[in-house]
């Protein structure tokens, strides 16, 4: 609930300094070494303000998912994603699958527990540089039992 809380409050603040920041914008050009439009440096202009009101408050976190004037999917793909690998993940914890093959590897290591560590970080590191793990993560980074991260 904090995490709400926390982002909630950010959107007001961001959306009152649109009452209060001048708005402003740069010219931007195609950079083909990146693939995308970049700002052009030195080429910074005023624009007309647009001011955020309480409906745009409450339209934020709408819009940041999917863009309902423009019909634009903007992190809504990435969200759903970690919502399924999250509870597939939520799943196979509650049957104790990952947790009985983590206490099989101790076993199995016994007296070398440590070597656990950099064995899990090259598996993650594997599967972020061969197809671009980092989502999936997630939902290893919630745990309910402190004891299970910091022993």
């Amino acid at each position: 609930m904090a995490a709400y809380t926390i982002l909630l409050v950010l959107i007001i603040a961001m959306a009152a300094l649109t009452w209060i920041v001048p708005a402003g914008e740069y010219e931007r050009a195609p950079n083909s070494a990146i693939g995308k439009d970049v700002p052009v440096p030195g080429t910074y202009a005023a624009v007309d303000p647009a001011p955020q009101g309480p409906f745009d408050i409450l339209m934020a976190p709408i819009s940041g998912f999917y863009d309902p004037s423009s019909y634009t999917a903007n992190a809504v793909d990435v969200s759903l994603f970690v919502v399924v690998v999250g509870g597939f993940l939520g799943v196979v914890t509650a049957t104790g699958a990952i947790n009985t093959g983590v206490a099989q590897a101790m076993r199995r290591l016994k007296g070398r527990e440590k070597l656990m560590i950099p064995f899990m970080m090259a598996l993650f590191a594997a599967g972020g540089t061969t197809y671009g793990m980092a989502e999936e993560t997630l939902a290893f980074y919630d745990q309910h039992d402190p004891d299970l991260l910091f022993g």
